[in-house]
Order: structure tokens, then sequence, then C-alpha cells
């Protein structure tokens, strides 16, 4: 039979590493070559090939209808972001099999990616899949099929004013233990930007306050949220990507983070444009309140693939800010502390990197006085032009100073 003389039938992807899937962007051209390998000379048919990408959703619910009445409710839905066809070896018009020689025989394929396309995702409820598929026929015999993955990785530019945007946000709380008040607790909390790449650190500034006569423990997290749509319902799915906890905080007493370190792990990016999958991510700040429900802040976050830009993506969006918002030019400007020891970065995940403003106390009446208003109205503007020409050149009727007197 054709199949025991078959020694290989696989699909290989330009691109693709030895045990890995390849990996494209959206509108980019896939190639690669079907590979047969015949051990004796074979009669086949038709050799087909098919390019396959949707995002798919699946999840049931158990309803009960009354005391012994139960049933069980299906949700499911799909889309198609791919669908390409193509024909490698065609039959011959006369209907008769086309034959092969034995040995290697290689058929290239190439079939361009549609310019929108969602990220590649395996979920509990749903995954989006991209695959090669290629079926060989043969007159009286079944069909026999190989199947490549591939992975697509739709490009999300943190390099935006929407995603360099700083994002802020407090909340309050009311300690209560059987109906008694025993105080209240308050959080604020800001990171520099919503956009951040794998790997990255992102530094928390926060200020808890505990008001209350009991210590509460401050934590910090990155939550990614899964949602699943399918027939107007809805299926999420959250976990916990990373997070760090603090130290203790008296009763009465207050913590100030200086830019607590929480570095993002490999994760996959942010898919917003997909109908039916929804990946988000968001960074909760929360304290842990004995007695009673957690004090939970969340600030939203999107992963996205291509990192910040050092220069010229930053000094464009701050200068596009500068117009719209002025209020920055009155805060008072950070400061950086002193890098932390290469022992304690390289030992522990969670390093911090402290960048702390300077305190009222430490600059006593210069922020009340003139000085400090001299200094903001001149610390931001551009140094004089350079020149060739002195603009204030020496008058003919000054006497040249003698050097050794």
């Amino acid at each position: 039979m054709i199949f025991v003389r078959l020694k290989r039938f696989s699909i290989v992807l330009e691109g693709a590493e030895r045990d890995g899937p390849a990996a494209f962007s959206p509108g980019q051209a896939v190639s690669g070559r079907v590979v047969l390998e015949l051990a004796a000379a074979a009669r086949l048919g038709a050799l087909r090939l098919r390019a396959l990408g949707a995002a798919r959703v699946h999840w049931t619910e158990s309803r009960s209808a009354g005391s012994s009445t139960a049933y069980t409710q299906s949700y499911s839905d799909q889309v198609e972001f791919l669908n390409h066809r193509d024909t490698l070896m065609a039959p011959p018009d006369n209907g008769e099999a086309t034959v092969l020689q034995a040995g290697r025989h290689e058929f290239p394929f190439t079939f361009q990616l549609p310019e929108t396309l969602a990220t590649s995702f395996e979920g509990k409820h749903g995954s989006v899949r991209y695959w090669v598929k290629a079926k060989l026929h043969r007159p009286w015999s079944t069909v026999k099929k190989a199947k490549k993955e591939f992975t697509v990785i739709e490009p999300i530019d943190i390099n935006t004013p929407a995603l360099l945007a700083p994002q802020a946000g407090a909340k309050e709380k009311l300690a209560r233990a059987w109906y008694c008040n025993r105080g209240q607790v308050s959080v604020t909390a800001k990171i520099d930007r919503k956009g951040y790449t794998p790997g990255e650190v992102i530094p928390i500034f926060a200020e808890i306050d505990n008001c209350t006569s009991r210590a509460v423990v401050p934590k910090a997290a990155i939550i990614q949220t899964q949602t699943f749509i399918a027939r107007g319902t809805k299926k999420q799915k959250k976990s916990v990507v990373t997070s760090i906890t603090g130290d203790p905080i008296p009763a009465g007493k207050r913590e100030v983070w200086h830019g607590r370190a929480l570095k993002i792990p490999p994760v996959g990016p942010s898919i917003l444009q997909c109908r039916i999958i929804q990946v988000e991510y968001s960074l909760k700040v929360c304290v842990d309140i004995p007695g009673t429900s957690k004090l939970l802040l969340e600030l939203p976050l999107v992963i996205g693939t291509i990192p910040l830009h050092p220069f010229g993506s930053r000094t464009s969006s701050v200068s596009s800010q500068y117009s719209v918002n002025l209020d920055w030019l009155s805060t008072i400007p950070e400061q950086l502390e002193a890098p932390p020891e290469y022992s304690a970065v390289v030992s522990s995940p969670e390093a911090e990197q402290s960048l702390a403003p300077p305190c009222r106390s430490e600059l006593g009446d210069i922020l009340e006085g003139p000085f400090f208003a001299y200094i903001q109205e001149f610390r931001f503007r551009p140094p004089p032009l350079y020149s060739e020409v002195d603009p204030n050149p020496a008058s003919d009727n000054i006497r040249p100073r003698c050097m050794t007197c």
C-alpha cells in the first residue's frame, strides 16, 4: 500500500524552530513546504493545502429549575480569521493518478495573512489557534493528513499617548466589627504609565493610612482577566500573575511606597479586539484589614509587544501632553535615590527601585518663598542659542587690560 511506502509526510514552515511553532505578525506572508518521502514509486491523486485560524469558546453551566429538576446549559461561539485553500499537486485531466518515484519530494507554498488577526491564545474556556493542514489523496485509499500549528502575535505598541499616560487612584474604607467603627483605612496609588511589556518593572508609588486600632498588611498584584463571550453571556476567569507583600502597618501609622518594584513575568499580550475572547490586565493594590473585607484599588494595564522607546516616542508623547495639561509643572520633581546593591537585584526578582520625591520638611521654607517660584519659572527654559559671533563684542574705546598687572 502507499502508506507502507510513505516514509515521511510533514509540513515545514520557514522561520520555525526545531521543536517550536513559527511566529508571524498580521499581514505577513507565510511560506513553507510539504515534504513527501517515498520508499518506492507510488501512484497519488491530489495534494491539497488549507490554512485556518479561528477563535473558539465553549463552556457549560448547570442550572436548577426546581427542587429535583436540573439541566446543563451549553455556550459556544466561533470567529474565523483565516481560511486559505491551495492545491499543490492536482490530478491529471484524464483522471489517472500521478506516479511519483522513490525519494524526497517537496511542494512549496505561500499565502498572505490578513491585516487584522488576534494573538494566539490558550485559555480554560476558549482559544485562538492557527494551523496549516495538508491532505494527500490516492485512488481507492484513505486520505493521509499532516498538520502544523503556527503562532500569530498582534503587535501592540506601548509608545502611544494613551498607553504612556500615568494611572492613579484613591480609595478608603471604614473598618467595622460587630457594628462598631474601628477607624478608616485609605490608599492612594500611582504608576507612571498604562502600557508595559513582559520583563519590565512597574514602580508603584503609594500611600497607605491606617487609622484603625489594628495592624493592616498592604499588597500589590498583577491580575489577568480572561473574558469569554457566547450568545450574549460572559464567562470570566481571573488569575494572579505576580504579587508582592509589604510590611505590616501598625495602628495609627502611615506607609509610603517610593517606587516599590513589581516585575512583569513572561505573559501573553493583551487581547482587546476579539469579539468573543478578551485578555485584560490590571494592577491591584489591596490592604488586608482584620475583621472585615479587603480594601481594593485597581489600575488598568495593557501588556504590549513593542517596548518603550528610550528617546523618540516618549519625547513626542510628553510634548503632545505639554500643550494640553500643564498641571505637572507645579509638582515637585522626583529625585533618584542611590541604586540598590547588585546582589540585591540578582538574588530577588522583586528588587526595589526607589524614586523618592523630596519631603517638605527637608526643603524647609523654599517651597513657600519666591526662590522656589524662580526655580519653577526658569527650570524648563531652553539653553541660549549657539552662535560663533559674540553677541556682546568689546568696545573699541575700552583700553585692553594688561595681563602682567
